[in-house]
């Protein structure tokens, strides 16, 4: 951990959440994850052991509680810890508005994408009487990464990397990049539908509704007016 050797308390507290990783890992419970392998799918780029790390430094600083669940364990952000939401939001929307659109490709993750996208969906935009199935195909993708479904149903969703084997409601065929803009607001589906870099197959009202069930990045709004 870095020690700034000051008393200064934004010195202090920097030890803390300005640490590698830590910031991402609130973010994760500050957007609902509690268990172990959810906090992994929202950050796949971090090691187990260095996750496993981190969130016991949190535990031990008092911002969060692991708590029993049936046969496991879930992290709670404590009363401390729910105190970093303005500041982890605002330090998303500042990220938005002033750091610029242009990711350079090793900043590109579907599975973090997907991810985003299924907890952020629009569940109550979603049919009510039907369920909707939509796969994702990144034609750019390594071969882990290039194919998703998305499902909802009941007002309830679920990201599968396998065939569900469900009637297939839309096809959303793309490229990491430009989704991801989409989806962050650095772009829009016109203007990327229109390009040809994202393709959608099925009835033509669904694919008309996608964008308005699927919404975008929290953060977008932000994005809109750097």
């Amino acid at each position: 951990m870095t020690d700034y050797g000051q008393f200064c308390t934004v010195a202090r507290g920097a030890e803390i959440f300005g640490e590698r990783w830590t910031p991402l890992v609130v973010r994760e419970l500050l957007c609902g994850s509690t268990r172990f392998n959810d906090l992994r799918r929202g950050l796949p780029r971090m090691s187990t052991t260095l996750l496993a790390q981190r969130l016991r430094k949190l535990e031990e600083v008092g911002v969060v509680r692991r708590v029993r669940s049936g046969k496991g364990w879930e992290y709670q952000l404590t009363p401390a810890g729910e105190q970093l939401r303005p500041i982890v939001l605002q330090l998303g929307h500042w990220g938005a508005r002033w750091i610029g659109s242009r990711l350079r490709r090793d900043q590109l993750d579907a599975g973090f994408l997907m991810w985003d996208i299924r907890r952020f969906a629009q569940l109550d935009r979603f049919p009510q009487d039907r369920r909707v199935v939509i796969h994702f195909h990144f034609r750019d993708a390594g071969t882990r990464e290039r194919r998703w479904w998305l499902v909802v149903e009941n007002g309830e969703t679920d990201l599968c990397r396998d065939d569900p084997g469900h009637e297939l409601t839309l096809i959303v065929e793309s490229t990491v990049r430009a989704l991801t803009e989409v989806w962050t607001g650095d772009s829009d589906a016109k203007t990327e539908l229109t390009a040809g870099r994202v393709r959608i197959t099925g009835a033509a009202r669904d694919a008309r509704d996608l964008w308005r069930w699927l919404g975008r990045s929290m953060f977008a709004p932000s994005r809109a007016t750097g």
